[in-house]
């Protein structure tokens, strides 16, 4: 008698090496998107180190526009003041928040959904245009998926009174104090607490929570929540912009095209610095048919939470298309759910026939590949050769640290036009021997910014122009040095 499918080792060994692969790429996504693709810092990137070098916790000094994303500027902070101002450095953050973010994707999945389908959309969602761009960028854009996440892995353990439940209940109420940073996190909040007072079972398991334990994790986060209390009692003005409240009233038939095609425009894709739509066709199939499954099993917790979020989020969406990352973990799930249903559905017609169960993972293995595949080369292929999205990227910095990194340039006078001047300033700050100008001045060495290129010296003779090929605009850099000895 032959072997049982289930007495091989490649099957027993199936989800440590789906677990493995799921690893892998996370780390090898990352690594190439925050090194190579698309290798270059974008203004939003440049106005984050602006932010984050302006921080202080001086009372004298306090700025209440700066409690905005606090936790994400304190971290780029910590990484420029360790490790200088490069790329590197800058985007270091968001690769770690990305790679944990990806971790409690795969944990959240794995404890909602067979483990199967977790591995499945993990892979899926990890290698989507979106979550590389936002793991790579060095803004706070990656918080609204790492925040989401975690909040409701913490959540669920909590609920399902895991091991190590007083650390979970700490977990839970700090991630979600330090969430109220982030602006529109509100809005989940207030999504798990409608869940909560929505569905009996969640109710249920409220109810059994130790109440002493819930209030140590209440004042924890109470603490952490006392800063931005301060600075909106400063600011009011503040409290909305966390709400997403405009400033000005919106065009709300623009906007609405403008989400539609951020998702569902597959005809004329757009490229920017952030290509649209969103997700490929393929995943956002699954995801309609998650929306479908979402509807015929509205009894679940699940779906309460997962519908209760949408309902929030669309109004507030439609005010700020812009926030298209608040919408990611939503969408995970229902990817999730999507791909869950058609699994379940092939393995209803074949209940008892292994063969024709087997078989219906070949297509399903074509179609994840495919749709995997399609992903990362739409992300690598886009970011580095569509010169409506590359041109996006400056690779200045890293051009400018060539030069300074030289053991010979002697003492440098950096000449930046106005507007370069509040990132070159912070520049300037982490490097010896170099000086900030806004017209040349006496040095061994002159560099002088493409910007301000009109600007040269009478002491001093051009030595070098630094180029750089993917830029329209490919002088650079003009480097003079000094006619005295």
């Amino acid at each position: 008698m032959g072997k049982q499918i289930t007495e091989y080792s490649l099957y027993r060994w199936r989800y440590i090496l789906g677990y493995g692969i799921v690893g892998l790429a996370i780390i090898g996504l990352l690594i190439v998107t925050g090194l190579f693709i698309p290798g270059g810092l974008t203004h939003a990137e440049m106005d984050s180190v602006v932010t984050s070098n302006a921080l202080t916790f001086s009372l004298s000094a306090f700025d209440p526009a700066t409690m905005i994303n606090l936790p994400y500027h304190i971290l780029q902070r910590i990484s420029i003041e360790v490790l200088g101002v490069s790329s590197f450095s800058i985007k270091l953050p968001s690769l770690l928040l990305g790679a944990l973010s990806a971790l409690g994707m795969l944990l959240l999945l794995t404890t909602w959904f067979r483990r199967n389908v977790a591995v499945i959309t993990a892979v899926l969602v990890i290698t989507t245009g979106q979550f590389l761009f936002v793991a790579q960028n060095g803004t706070a854009s990656i918080v609204y998926i790492f925040w989401s996440v975690w909040l409701l892995v913490a959540a669920t353990m909590v609920s399902r009174r895991a091991k190590g439940l007083i650390l979970w209940k700490i977990a839970l109420f700090g991630i979600a104090a330090l969430s109220l940073y982030t602006p529109l996190s509100f809005y989940i909040l207030l999504a798990l607490l409608g869940s909560i007072i929505l569905h009996p079972h969640l109710r249920y398991l409220v109810r059994r929570l130790s109440k002493p334990k819930l209030l140590f994790a209440s004042v924890c986060a109470l603490v952490l929540v006392t800063p931005l209390a301060y600075a909106i009692v400063r600011q009011p003005s503040l409290g909305l912009t966390l709400l997403g409240v405009p400033g000005s009233i919106p065009d709300l038939q623009a906007n609405g095209i403008q989400l539609l095609k951020q998702y569902f425009d597959f005809i004329t894709p757009s490229s920017n610095v952030l290509m649209t739509p969103m997700y490929g066709l393929g995943s956002m199939a699954l995801i309609l048919l998650g929306i479908f499954r979402l509807f015929t099993t509205k009894y679940t917790a699940r779906s309460y939470l997962i519908t209760t979020w949408i309902i929030l989020l669309l109004p507030v969406l439609l005010v700020n298309p812009a926030f298209t990352s608040v919408t990611f973990v939503p969408i995970l799930l229902l990817m999730a759910m999507g791909i869950q249903a058609l699994i379940g559905n092939w393995y209803q017609l074949f209940p008892r026939n292994p063969y024709a169960r087997i078989a219906g993972l070949i297509p399903l293995a074509v179609l994840i590949g495919g749709m995997m595949m399609t992903g990362i080369d739409r992300y690598a292929y886009g970011y580095m050769y569509d010169p409506n999205t590359a041109g996006n990227f400056s690779k200045d910095l890293q051009l400018l640290n060539r030069q300074l990194a030289l053991s010979d340039r002697g003492l440098t006078t950096l000449v930046v036009s106005q507007a370069e001047l509040p990132f070159y300033r912070v520049v300037v700050e982490h490097n010896k021997d170099v000086a900030l100008a806004a017209k040349a001045q006496p040095a061994k060495t002159i560099i002088v910014t493409h910007s301000a290129q009109k600007i040269t010296s009478q002491t001093a003779d051009l030595h070098q122009i630094i180029t750089d090929d993917m830029s329209q605009n490919a002088d650079r850099f003009y480097i003079y040095k000094s006619r005295i000895k």
